[in-house]
């Protein structure tokens, strides 16, 4: 059984081809600039990487395109696009419409629409992703893997806003979390390295890196997570803010005479670390700095880590106690230093975080003391698997 994952950006696909007897990636690589003169793919297979540029001007041709670099004969992985059983689509909102993973229909393509308010950028290209392949590939099962979808079993009094209910009955506008297929494969690995069962597990997953998002995973199941209606709340970001008091909007709207959109725009792209430290929107850079002396930039990487390491505190509330954090994402995986600042915050629950078996990057372990009453995982995320696994289980 293999199984194609694609992840369609506005301009960008990245794809992944599995083979479920051995969860191995017989190849993957990434679409760059696609509708321009400069689109180019990076197409690894066997330890080689591949670089061809080629103009694709649609997904549809990009996809194509990227399906004939699995069958070159010069590196092909497979004979025939008939060994490809099925396509697995990471999409980013379902609305409340959509709960779990869905076999990709008519219906689900609607449902797509209808959520693109709630997800401008990323609907619409998980919608040229699936078309795209309808006519690449026609009548090959696909299955769409919900960003959203892993938060739906958050209760009620957690996702409303305390607004007026009209606004959620009118607009949806509730809190939905984003980065759940990560946050689902963390914590089903976790299970499976403890060798306990999900259902008798309080796991709080940090997936940090460019976006960055905290989640209470309660027997497997999503019961509070950071971001919201949007992936600009929760913690601060490399570019985006995270919380903040709502009347900072208004108040600047005011004083700097910029639009809702202008607002929005600065709020994503112009904040978070990078706004702080007034530095690249880079973390390795800004925890540089922030060790060799730039005041602005320790102040970032404080403020950072201090939220960071609020939440988790807060999750513990959320479901009665906790008995594993995991670091995943870019830099969760990778800052040794951020993981140790975010952990000693949290002595106080019983968190010990050991710095030598700290002291790894993209590895796989356990980085707690022995006596930490919490344990603590590195867990390198690994989505394309997670959409693979559920691409198969509903086929």
């Amino acid at each position: 059984m293999k199984i194609l994952v694609l992840n369609c950006g506005s301009s960008s696909l990245k794809y992944q081809l599995v083979d479920m007897e051995t969860e191995n990636v017989l190849a993957q690589g990434k679409y760059e600039r696609i509708g321009e003169d400069e689109a180019f793919i990076t197409h690894k297979v066997d330890g080689r990487k591949i670089e061809i540029v080629y103009p694709a001007k649609t997904h549809e041709e990009a996809v194509d395109f990227t399906l004939k670099q699995l069958v070159n004969p010069e590196y092909k992985v497979i004979d025939s696009l008939d060994e490809i059983n099925a396509v697995g689509h990471r999409l980013v909102h379902g609305g409340e419409k959509i709960t779990s993973s869905v076999v990709i229909d008519d219906g689900v393509v609607d449902i797509l629409k209808q959520c693109t308010d709630l997800a401008p950028l990323h609907n619409p290209a998980g919608i040229i992703g699936i078309e795209a392949c309808k006519k690449v590939m026609p009548g090959k099962p696909m299955v769409g893997v919900f960003d959203t979808a892993f938060h739906q079993t958050m209760p009620k009094e957690r996702y409303l806003y305390p607004i007026p209910y009209e606004y959620y009955e009118k607009y949806g506008v509730r809190k939905y979390g984003f980065h759940g297929t990560s946050h689902m494969y963390v914590s089903n690995r976790l299970a499976e390295i403890e060798n306990t069962p999900i259902e008798n597990l309080k796991i709080v997953t940090c997936h940090l890196g460019q976006g960055s998002s905290i989640c209470a995973v309660q027997a497997g199941k999503s019961v509070e997570t950071s971001m919201g209606l949007t992936p600009l709340a929760g913690i601060p970001m490399v570019t985006r803010s995270g919380d903040l008091d709502p009347s900072v909007v208004t108040f600047l709207m005011k004083k700097e005479n910029k639009t809702a959109q202008e607002i929005e725009d600065i709020l994503n792209k112009k904040s978070g670390v990078q706004g702080l430290s007034g530095l690249a929107p880079d973390f390795r850079v800004i925890e540089e700095e922030s060790v060799n002396g730039n005041e602005r930039a320790k102040i970032a990487m404080d403020t950072f880590k201090y939220t960071v390491a609020q939440y988790i505190a807060r999750y513990a509330v959320s479901m009665n106690g906790i008995d594993a954090i995991v670091f995943t994402g870019g830099v969760g995986e990778n800052q040794i230093n951020i993981r140790k600042g975010i952990c000693e915050q949290l002595s106080f629950m019983g968190v010990e975080i050991d710095v030598d078996k700290n002291n790894i990057r993209s590895e796989e372990k356990l980085v707690s003391k022995d006596s930490s009453k919490v344990k603590i995982y590195v867990i390198p995320t690994n989505e394309e698997l997670m959409i693979a696994k559920e691409t198969l289980r509903l086929i």
